[in-house]
Protein backbone atom coordinates (compact mmCIF):
# COMPACT_ATOMS: atom_id res chain seq x y z
CA UNK A 1 0.00 0.00 0.00
CA UNK A 2 1.34 3.44 -0.92
CA UNK A 3 1.76 6.42 1.36
CA UNK A 4 -0.96 9.09 1.11
CA UNK A 5 -0.73 11.64 -1.67
CA UNK A 6 0.05 15.29 -0.87
CA UNK A 7 -3.66 16.03 -1.37
CA UNK A 8 -4.63 13.33 1.13
CA UNK A 9 -2.09 14.71 3.63
CA UNK A 10 -3.57 18.20 3.18
CA UNK A 11 -7.11 16.92 3.71
CA UNK A 12 -6.17 14.94 6.84
CA UNK A 13 -4.30 17.84 8.41
CA UNK A 14 -7.12 20.28 7.66
CA UNK A 15 -9.51 17.78 9.23
CA UNK A 16 -7.28 17.58 12.32
CA UNK A 17 -7.55 21.36 12.84
CA UNK A 18 -11.35 21.19 12.32
CA UNK A 19 -11.59 18.44 14.95
CA UNK A 20 -9.46 20.43 17.41
CA UNK A 21 -11.77 23.39 16.81
CA UNK A 22 -14.82 21.19 17.47
CA UNK A 23 -13.22 19.63 20.58
CA UNK A 24 -13.90 16.20 19.03
CA UNK A 25 -11.41 14.02 20.93
CA UNK A 26 -12.72 10.73 19.49
CA UNK A 27 -12.48 12.17 15.98
CA UNK A 28 -8.89 13.29 16.60
CA UNK A 29 -7.91 9.89 18.00
CA UNK A 30 -9.40 8.15 14.94
CA UNK A 31 -6.77 9.94 12.81
CA UNK A 32 -3.89 8.23 14.68
CA UNK A 33 -2.23 4.87 14.10
CA UNK A 34 -2.22 2.54 17.15
CA UNK A 35 1.56 2.86 17.58
CA UNK A 36 1.79 6.60 16.85
CA UNK A 37 3.94 9.10 18.72
CA UNK A 38 3.03 12.63 19.83
CA UNK A 39 5.55 15.26 20.92
CA UNK A 40 3.53 18.30 22.05
CA UNK A 41 5.34 20.59 22.36
CA UNK A 42 8.61 19.46 20.79
CA UNK A 43 11.09 18.96 23.60
CA UNK A 44 8.66 17.01 25.78
CA UNK A 45 9.20 13.25 26.00
CA UNK A 46 7.24 11.67 23.12
CA UNK A 47 4.00 9.93 24.01
CA UNK A 48 3.78 6.45 22.44
CA UNK A 49 0.67 4.45 21.64
CA UNK A 50 -3.04 5.10 21.73
CA UNK A 51 -3.48 4.93 25.53
CA UNK A 52 -0.93 7.70 26.16
CA UNK A 53 -2.18 9.80 23.22
CA UNK A 54 -5.80 9.42 24.31
CA UNK A 55 -4.96 10.49 27.88
CA UNK A 56 -3.03 13.51 26.53
CA UNK A 57 -5.96 14.79 24.46
CA UNK A 58 -8.62 14.00 27.08
CA UNK A 59 -6.67 15.68 29.91
CA UNK A 60 -5.60 18.68 27.80
CA UNK A 61 -7.96 19.63 25.01
CA UNK A 62 -10.85 17.74 26.62
CA UNK A 63 -10.68 19.96 29.73
CA UNK A 64 -10.41 23.26 27.87
CA UNK A 65 -12.70 25.42 25.80
CA UNK A 66 -10.66 26.16 22.68
CA UNK A 67 -11.18 27.11 19.08
CA UNK A 68 -8.70 26.53 16.26
CA UNK A 69 -8.25 27.85 12.73
CA UNK A 70 -5.73 27.46 9.92
CA UNK A 71 -3.42 30.45 9.52
CA UNK A 72 -1.99 29.30 6.19
CA UNK A 73 -2.04 26.42 3.74
CA UNK A 74 -1.04 22.89 4.71
CA UNK A 75 2.35 22.02 3.25
CA UNK A 76 2.55 18.41 2.07
CA UNK A 77 5.20 16.13 0.62
CA UNK A 78 5.13 13.11 -1.69
CA UNK A 79 6.33 10.82 1.13
CA UNK A 80 3.37 11.15 3.51
CA UNK A 81 4.48 14.16 5.55
CA UNK A 82 3.01 17.59 6.12
CA UNK A 83 3.12 20.76 8.19
CA UNK A 84 0.12 22.85 9.21
CA UNK A 85 0.19 26.37 10.67
CA UNK A 86 -2.77 27.16 12.89
CA UNK A 87 -3.97 29.26 15.79
CA UNK A 88 -5.56 27.98 18.96
CA UNK A 89 -7.67 30.45 20.95
CA UNK A 90 -7.81 29.51 24.62
CA UNK A 91 -7.69 30.74 28.19
CA UNK A 92 -4.12 30.63 29.58
CA UNK A 93 -3.62 31.50 33.25
CA UNK A 94 -7.01 33.22 33.30
CA UNK A 95 -6.35 35.34 30.20
CA UNK A 96 -7.89 35.04 26.75
CA UNK A 97 -4.99 34.23 24.42
CA UNK A 98 -4.10 32.95 20.97
CA UNK A 99 -1.35 30.36 20.53
CA UNK A 100 0.38 30.13 17.13
CA UNK A 101 1.29 26.49 16.40
CA UNK A 102 2.88 24.50 13.58
CA UNK A 103 2.24 20.76 13.65
CA UNK A 104 4.42 18.44 11.59
CA UNK A 105 2.94 15.02 10.89
CA UNK A 106 4.04 11.80 9.23
CA UNK A 107 1.38 9.45 7.90
CA UNK A 108 1.49 5.69 7.37
CA UNK A 109 0.35 3.68 4.36
CA UNK A 110 -3.20 3.60 5.79
CA UNK A 111 -3.36 7.41 5.89
CA UNK A 112 -3.14 7.48 9.69
CA UNK A 113 -0.85 9.75 11.69
CA UNK A 114 2.32 7.87 12.59
CA UNK A 115 4.00 10.85 14.27
CA UNK A 116 2.92 14.34 15.31
CA UNK A 117 5.28 17.06 16.52
CA UNK A 118 3.84 20.38 17.70
CA UNK A 119 6.11 23.40 17.49
CA UNK A 120 5.16 26.11 20.00
CA UNK A 121 6.13 27.65 23.33
CA UNK A 122 4.92 30.53 25.51
CA UNK A 123 6.74 32.93 23.14
CA UNK A 124 4.00 32.06 20.58
CA UNK A 125 1.20 33.12 22.95
CA UNK A 126 -0.49 36.50 22.43
CA UNK A 127 -3.26 38.19 24.42
CA UNK A 128 -6.59 38.32 22.61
Amino acid sequence: MALPTPEQVQASMQRYVELVDAGDIDGILALYAEDATVEDPVGQPPLRGMDAISAFYRQGLGQMNVSAALTGPVRATHNGCGAVPFRVDLTWDGRECSLQVIDVMEFDEHGLIRSMKAFWSEVNLQPR
